[in-house]
């Protein structure tokens, strides 16, 4: 089984894959619900590991896209454009709130940064949630196809405990239920940290999201080329890691590339975990 970082090549840009090439499990195995689960009738309910996992990536890609263009309408947006579109009315709200472009660019930035690492860790319990509910259902059939209502029911029961954990309790729960470390677990703690210092500190760090060397510190993924394309020939690259560390009582900031890079990370760490899930239901099924 391949990496992600192992499989980098060009698709969109040089040196990055497309988001879909990043989760081909090795192990998939599809699941059908006994017939109650579909409360409108009409064939069980199927659930796939694979598509799963690409429904995810999907959605992923979505938020990268629009990342992207949001940051390049940011970056046209002019003064003249700008104050044409607050005349356009001819009546403002509160006159004398009126922000000029500075100031609502500076509110722009900031307001993006809270926006993109709210979707990521929204991103992050939806990914840990799915895969959670795919090795339960691998637990309690023993890897069979087929799931009875016993089995069904139990899965419901851990399922329901699991959504309500937080967030480092999920990484708790997969380790001890099925033996899973979850890669750049720390990664997605530490943002889960810089989001709340956003929202409850005006993103001022404190010493409670301090690790033991004293610092908040987030491993971003980036792309690092391996070979440039050179007469027509693909790029390719590895993923790397782009560290970025705060101190106690410095502001969170994040540039538009980190911006992105987030997002790539958030994929690094979903391609690694829904791997797990595959080697899991691999084994649980040559051991049944």
């Amino acid at each position: 089984m391949t990496s992600l970082s192992e499989r980098i090549s060009t698709s969109l840009i040089p040196g990055l894959s497309r988001c879909s090439d990043w989760v081909q499990l090795p192990t998939n195995l599809t699941f059908s619900m006994t017939q109650n689960s579909n409360p409108q009738g009409g064939p069980p309910q199927q659930v796939n590991l694979q598509q799963i996992a690409q429904n995810f990536m999907a959605g992923l890609q979505r938020h990268s896209d629009m990342l992207a263009f949001d940051i390049a309408s940011r970056a046209s947006a002019t003064e003249e454009a700008y104050n044409k579109e607050v005349a356009a009315p001819m009546v403002q709200p509160a006159a004398q709130h009126h922000q000029n472009f500075e100031q609502m660019q500076a509110y722009a930035n900031d307001l993006l940064m809270r926006q993109v690492l709210n979707d990521a860790m929204n991103l992050v319990v939806n990914c840990l949630n799915n895969a959670h509910f795919f090795l339960a259902l691998v637990k309690t059939t023993g890897a069979k196809p087929d799931v009875s209502p016993e089995a069904q029911k139990e899965t419901q029961v851990w399922q329901i405990e699991f959504v309500k954990a937080p967030l480092d309790q999920k990484f708790d729960l997969m380790e001890k239920k099925f033996g899973i470390m979850c890669e750049l677990e720390d990664t997605m703690t530490s943002m889960g940290f810089a989001l709340q210092a956003l929202a409850q500190n005006r993103g001022v760090v404190q010493e409670a999201y301090l690790d033991e060397t004293g610092e908040l510190v987030i491993e971003l993924k980036a792309v690092e080329l391996t070979l440039k394309p050179v007469d027509g020939n693909q790029a390719k690259g590895r993923l790397v890691d782009q560290r970025k560390a705060f101190k106690k009582d410095e502001v969170i900031a994040f540039s538009d590339m980190e911006l992105q890079l987030v997002l790539v990370t958030v994929g690094s760490f979903a391609d690694s975990l829904f791997k797990s899930v595959s080697e899991y239901a691999r084994a649980k099924r040559e051991g049944s």
